[in-house]
C-alpha cells in the first residue's frame, strides 16, 4: 500500500467524503501541516520532559514523591480541559482554532520555566502547560479526522503521531546536546524550548487550513436556505449527543483505557529504573527519551495500518504487551545495554499501537457531531489515570524500592490485558470485517439507538 500526500480533501462532513484514489489511500496536505506543527511543539515539550526527572531528583534534590507528583501533573492535569476543548470544537465546527488557543497557552506556559526553580514554581508552570495540551488535543486530532477519509483514519493518525515523534526524538536529543556542552544548563534548554514553541503556534496558524466540521458544515447550509427563503428546508442544527460519547461500545473502550491507564507508570519512572542499574552520566538520561521516540515514530505508521486491517481495539489491548515487556526487561538481570536497548524499543511499540489508534477507535465510535468530544473523553480518562498512576508508584517506589514496585505492576498488567480483551470482544475485529468505518448516526437518532447501530456492525 502507498501513501501520498494530497491537497486539503474536504472533510467527510462537509460536501460528500475526502477524495480517495483506486488503489490508493492518500494522507491529506493537512494531516502532515498539523504532523509539522506537533513536531514543532514536542521537540519543545519532550526536550523539557527528558530533563525533568534529573532536574527535579538531582538539580533541585527533591524527592521521588515529588517528582512522582510532578509526573503525575504532567500525564493528567490536561483532563481537567480535555473534553471542554473536544466539546467546544464540536460546537463551534471550527477546530483549528480552539487548538490554536491550546498551543498558545502551552507556549506562554514555557516562558514560566525561565524563572520556575522550586516545587511550588514548577507545580504552576507544568499546570500551565499541561492545560494547554488538554485544549488542543481533542481539536487537533478532530481537525485530522475530518480531513480523512473513514478507510484509511488509523493510517493519518499514523502519519501525524510519526512526524510528531520525530520531533519528540529531537526535544531529547537537543536536551542531551545541551548538557553536554553545558553541564547544569537546564536554562538554556528551557529558553530553546520556547523558541521551538512559539515556531509551532506560528505554523499552526499561518499554515493549517481552517477545517470545518459537521456542526459547521450543517450551519452554514442552514444560513444559506434561511437567506434565500427557504427556511422550512434548512438543515436543522446538530444536536449534541452526550450518550453516543458514554454509552455503548464508547463506554468499554473509556473503562478499558482508564484500566489499562492505571497500569502505565510515568516513563521517567522506567529510565531512573535503567540508570540505577547500569549508573551512567546524566548527561546520558535524555537519550533514553530519544530512544523510546525513534521506535515510537519507525513504528506508528505500520501499526496504525494494521489497526486499520485487523481493527482498531484489538491492536490498541494487546499493544499493551510491549509495555508489559518493557517492565519487565527494565529488572530482569541481564546485560546492561541490552535491556536499555529493549525497554527502549517496547516502549516505543506500546505507544505506537495505543496513542493515535485509540483516538481513531473513538473517532470510529462516535457521529461526526461527537468526534471532538468523543477523542476527548476518551484521552481525558487517560489522563486522569496516568496521574493517579503516576502519583501511586512514586509512593510505592519510596516503600517498596525500585524493581519489588515495577515487577507489582507488571504481574498487574498481565491480569488486565486479557481481562480488557474481553470486556472489547465485541470490538475486537475491524468494522464490517473491512477497512470502514461503521458510518456516522443520524443526529436526530437517540443515543441508545445510536450504539445499538453501531454494535451490530
Amino acid at each position: 500500500m502507498y501513501i501520498s500526500f494530497t491537497n486539503r480533501p474536504k472533510p467527510a462532513t462537509d460536501e460528500g467524503t475526502a477524495p480517495t484514489r483506486h488503489g490508493m489511500r492518500t494522507v491529506s496536505s493537512t494531516v502532515v501541516a498539523f504532523g509539522i506543527v506537533s513536531m514543532l511543539t514536542d521537540i519543545s515539550s519532550e526536550s523539557v520532559a527528558a530533563v525533568l526527572p534529573l532536574y527535579v531528583t538531582a538539580y533541585l534534590g527533591l524527592s521521588t514523591i515529588a517528582f512522582g507528583f510532578l509526573d503525575g501533573l504532567y500525564q493528567g492535569v490536561s483532563a481537567l480541559v480535555r473534553i471542554a476543548g473536544g466539546y467546544t470544537s464540536d460546537r463551534v465546527g471550527r477546530p483549528k482554532w480552539v487548538a490554536f488557543t491550546g498551543y498558545a497557552v502551552a507556549a506562554i506556559a514555557r516562558v514560566g520555566l525561565l524563572f520556575a526553580s522550586g516545587f511550588a514554581a514548577l507545580t504552576v508552570v507544568i499546570s500551565a502547560d499541561r492545560i494547554g495540551k488538554g485544549i488542543r488535543t481533542a481539536p487537533r486530532d478532530a481537525v485530522i479526522t475530518a480531513s480523512s477519509h473513514p478507510d484509511s483514519l488509523g493510517t493519518s493518525f499514523g502519519v501525524h503521531r510519526t512526524l510528531d515523534n520525530i520531533g519528540a526524538a529531537v526535544g531529547p536529543l537537543l536536551a542531551f546536546l545541551i548538557l553536554l556542552l553545558i553541564p547544569n544548563g537546564y536554562g538554556t534548554i528551557f529558553l530553546a524550548s520556547l523558541a521551538f514553541a512559539v515556531i509551532g503556534v506560528m505554523v499552526l496558524g499561518l499554515f493549517v487550513p481552517n477545517v470545518r466540521t459537521a456542526t459547521a458544515s450543517h450551519r452554514g447550509t442552514a444560513a444559506v436556505d434561511t437567506a434565500t427563503g427557504g427556511a422550512d428546508r434548512a438543515a436543522p442544527r446538530p444536536r449534541f449527543d452526550w450518550p453516543t460519547v458514554t454509552s455503548g461500545p464508547m463506554r468499554r473502550v473509556l473503562a478499558a483505557a482508564g484500566i489499562l491507564g492505571m497500569l502505565t507508570i510515568g516513563d521517567g519512572f522506567v529510565y531512573l529504573v535503567l540508570q540505577a542499574r547500569s549508573d551512567f552520566a546524566a548527561q546520558w538520561f535524555p537519550l533514553m527519551y530519544v530512544g523510546t521516540n525513534v521506535a515510537f515514530f519507525a513504528l506508528a505508521i505500520p501499526l496504525g495500518r494494521l489497526s486499520d486491517r485487523v481493527g482498531r481495539a484489538r491492536v490498541f489491548v494487546f499493544g499493551h504487551a510491549g509495555l508489559l515487556a518493557a517492565y519487565v526487561v527494565a529488572v530482569l538481570p541481564m546485560q546492561d545495554v541490552a535491556a536499555t536497548v529493549l525497554c527502549l524499543l517496547f516502549l516505543g511499540a506500546f505507544y505506537a499501537a495505543t496513542d493515535g489508534v485509540l483516538a481513531a477507535l473513538a473517532a470510529q465510535l462516535t457521529t461526526p457531531e461527537t468526534h471532538g468530544t468523543g477523542i476527548a473523553a476518551a484521552q481525558t480518562v487517560v489522563a486522569i489515570s496516568r496521574f493517579l498512576s503516576a502519583s501511586g508508584f512514586g509512593l510505592l517506589w519510596y516503600a517498596l524500592g525500585r524493581e519489588a514496585s515495577l515487577l507489582l505492576v507488571a504481574g498487574a498488567l498481565i491480569v488486565a490485558i486479557p481481562a480488557i480483551a474481553l470486556l472489547l470482544r465485541p470490538y475486537l475485529s475491524a468494522p464490517r470485517g473491512k477497512n470502514a468505518d461503521p458510518g456516522p448516526v443520524p443526529a436526530s437518532a437517540s443515543g441508545q439507538a445510536a450504539e445499538r447501530g453501531r454494535d451490530s456492525s
